[in-house]
């Protein structure tokens, strides 16, 4: 499991097992954001064994499931909700962690003051390159 922090309290990584979110206890995560569709995959029927995993090691857990490519207004709010009201460190997870980076990226560039050169230099050093989605990223911080 390679976990890439993105700021000050926040990660992501690639798909996650049950067995997985002992680590991710113990490297002294608190919250976790799964991005991972219901039945997306094989290894990914539900969130339900990685949820209940989470509640036994005292993990919070929000699960904000999107089709890769495919970030809704609602979901981006989610995403950033999520952010502003889990208990940090929060580690966020999809099936290649690609998803994870768009919503914290698009999430953040929401405010005026955000340094979108900043975001797209964190998610390119998680070897996610977001260049592409950098119009979008700044034309919301000017709403």
């Amino acid at each position: 499991m390679q976990i890439h922090q993105l700021e000050s309290g926040f990660a992501i990584c690639e798909a996650i097992t049950p067995d997985d979110l002992d680590e991710v206890a113990r490297r002294g995560f608190r919250a976790v954001i799964c991005n991972r569709r219901p039945g997306e995959a094989e290894d990914h029927p539900d969130d339900r064994a990685l949820s209940a995993r989470a509640a036994e090691l005292g993990l919070e857990w929000r699960c904000i499931p999107v089709t890769p490519g495919e970030y809704s207004e609602a979901d981006i709010e989610a995403f950033g909700a999520a952010l502003d009201s889990l208990p940090a460190p929060v580690l966020a997870f999809c099936r290649s962690g690609k998803r994870a980076v768009h919503l914290w990226a698009h999430a953040r560039s929401q405010g005026e003051s955000c340094d979108i050169p900043a975001l797209l230099a964190a998610a390119r050093a998680a070897g996610h390159d977001l260049e592409e989605r950098r119009p979008l990223l700044e034309a919301a911080g000017k709403r």
